[in-house]
């Protein structure tokens, strides 16, 4: 693995381009998120920078996107991401469980939930929301492989729970988020995002009131990135590529 943050953001980045180039596809059509648990705010900081000098030298103005998984660390990071936030530079996307008593936490320091997987939590993020004259992206998480570990509503009731987010104020469906199966059968791990990805079109296709423009499909971390940019992933999730191996808990 490259030594320095800087070198392992450029590697990442270039793994994405070799997968999508691979799968036929355009790779300014996947992006890369920064998936930054368990990282402080300086080294954060660091790895958005080294993304930012890597998107201009490409020629993309589109912002970093960075991933917490705990409203607690999110929180914690917030003031010295928000100068980024305010610019546009900077995306910040809660990607992990979310309970509804941390919802009133969670929503004045990110731009997009990612792990929306019930319809009362959906209806808490969106009162709130509507309260704060705002519109918040969201993701409904799918649980493809069926693991207990996992959180997300299953396959089969993931276009219902699509639709009726896609009704609420506050609101905007922007796609679907997957964890990969945990197996070593990459045939196994690559049908789950092929499942997701029938999920989305099979939503796209509905017509429902507010799905236009769910077509994002974030899946896809560093052990499976390639397996997730063949099906079609448009949002991939590093922690390890990027950050190196996380200390034993």
């Amino acid at each position: 693995m490259p030594s320095t943050l800087h070198d392992r953001v450029l590697a990442a980045r270039a793994r994405l381009d070799a997968a999508a180039t691979a799968a036929g596809r355009d790779p300014a059509s996947v992006r890369m998120m920064l998936a930054t648990k368990t990282q402080d705010a300086a080294t954060v900081l660091d790895a958005v920078a080294a993304a930012t000098e890597l998107a201009a030298a490409r020629g993309d103005d589109a912002p970093v996107l960075v991933g917490e998984n705990r409203v607690q660390e999110l929180v914690a990071k917030a003031p010295a991401l928000a100068d980024l936030v305010a610019a546009g530079r900077l995306e910040v996307q809660m990607i992990g469980p979310l309970q509804r008593n941390k919802v009133n936490q969670m929503l004045p320091v990110v731009t997009g939930l990612a792990s929306v997987d019930r319809l009362p939590l959906a209806e808490a993020v969106a009162q709130r929301c509507v309260r704060a004259g705002r519109t918040l992206d969201v993701l409904v998480q799918v649980n493809v492989s069926g693991e207990a570990t996992k959180s997300g509503v299953t396959p089969a009731d993931a276009p219902a729970l699509a639709a009726a987010v896609a009704r609420l104020d506050g609101l905007r469906l922007t796609g679907f988020l997957t964890i990969g199966a945990r197996s070593d059968d990459t045939t196994v791990v690559r049908a789950g995002f092929a499942r997701l990805r029938d999920v989305r079109d099979e939503v796209l296709a509905s017509g429902a009131p507010g799905t236009a423009d769910a077509r994002d499909l974030s899946m896809g971390m560093s052990t499976d990135l390639e397996l997730a940019v063949a099906e079609g992933a448009t949002i991939v999730r590093l922690g390890t590529a990027v950050f190196g191996a996380r200390p034993a808990a």
